[in-house]
């Protein structure tokens, strides 16, 4: 016993020596006839198509996914028993410490071993945010921290994502090392906000984020007058060329 079908070894499966259910052969024979080039190409993109669902479920990308989970879990340590336990708020701490930690980690594993995906592309940045926006409106929620620098933080952070979308037909604006040493300075002093600390390092705690605040408004006009130029150039480059097709 073999366990090919007689037409694919090659012996006749009819009276007339015809293969039998020739609608039904396999691809690449002479039974499958038009549609035996297009079904080896149909199942190579539903491998690949298989091959980038199971890339999802990798370091970089469940990294991003315990930042999304250690969001609702900090917000509930830094409100639990009023807000302001030392002990609670240590937890808390330490709940968004990991969360700033594993952001500086996943972004890098997954562009030093290919490991970019559609998915990590869009929650990488939420996650960012997400985090940091819990944190800000918590401290502001308790008297921590002024409003206006939790509004002047998330307003810069969601209007510089709005604007990258809006000029990415021209192009990405890359992060700088401005923007780094903002988003640095501003976990180093929000995690100095979130701690109950007294005397001197509360004091400290305040030029930090002071720091933090100066460097978001500078960052965030930078990446203002380069999405300008930005825009300006592929304008410029989309009218030579339409005057170049017309010429």
């Amino acid at each position: 016993m073999t366990g090919a079908p007689a037409s694919a070894a090659g012996g006749p499966s009819g009276p007339q020596g015809a293969p039998a259910s020739a609608g039904e052969g396999l691809p690449g024979t002479a039974a499958s006839g038009a549609q035996g080039g297009t079904l080896p190409a149909r199942a190579g993109k539903l491998a690949a198509a298989a091959v980038d669902q199971a890339s999802v479920w990798n370091v970089a990308n469940l990294l991003t996914m315990l930042r999304l989970l250690l969001v609702p879990a900090f917000v509930a340590l830094m409100l639990a028993d009023g807000g302001y336990d030392p002990a609670w708020r240590s937890l808390a701490w330490a709940a968004f410490a990991i969360a700033m930690i594993t952001d500086l980690f996943d972004g890098h594993l997954a562009r030093t071993y290919d490991l970019v995906t559609d998915f990590g592309k869009i929650a990488d940045p939420i996650a960012d945010k997400a985090i940091m926006g819990a944190a800000l409106i918590c401290l502001s929620s308790l008297g921590d921290l002024p409003w206006w620098v939790t509004i002047v933080i998330l307003g810069r952070e969601l209007g510089i994502t709005l604007l990258r979308f809006l000029v990415i037909r021209y192009g990405v604006i890359p992060a700088s090392r401005g923007g780094k040493l903002k988003t640095l300075t501003q976990g180093v002093a929000v995690g100095m906000y979130v701690l109950a600390l007294t005397g001197w390092l509360a004091s400290l705690r305040f030029w930090v984020m002071a720091a933090a605040v100066v460097l978001t408004v500078a960052t965030g006009l930078d990446y203002v007058r380069q999405a300008i130029v930005l825009r300006r150039r592929g304008v410029a480059e989309r009218t030579a060329v339409l005057e170049d097709s017309e010429a």
